[in-house]
């Protein structure tokens, strides 16, 4: 199982940017999928989160800003954020959570840098 995050990069306040992850090895349509985020010397936080039924959450501080969404087609999920702010910096891996019973599976991808600065 792998999941790819891609998207990353340096971009100025205000401006816009698009991850993604694209799964293989499972179905992404059947798992809840989620964006966390890392910024140096802080703890790993939820940003926004999607289940297989298609319901949205987002932590407070992204909220009308960014916007989560899945391709089951191409078996990805994407994570549009947009009116970036310095404090959005930071690596932001996808994750896929599902549990089945009273068993929890959880992958994680490798993780894509997100710097905003001017």
């Amino acid at each position: 199982v792998q999941l790819q995050a891609s998207g990353g990069g340096l971009v100025q306040p205000g401006g816009s940017l698009r991850l993604s992850c694209v799964a293989s090895g499972i179905i992404l349509s059947i798992w809840d999928m989620g964006w966390y985020r890392q910024a140096p010397g802080k703890q790993r936080e939820l940003v926004a989160a999607i289940t297989s039924g298609g319901s949205t959450d987002y932590a407070d501080s992204v909220t009308g800003r960014f916007t989560i969404a899945r391709d089951n087609a191409k078996n990805a999920v994407y994570l549009q954020m947009n009116s970036l702010k310095p404090e959005d910096t930071a690596v932001y891996y996808c994750n896929a959570h599902r549990r089945i019973g009273k068993i929890d599976y959880e992958y994680w991808g490798q993780g894509t840098q997100v710097t905003v600065s001017s």
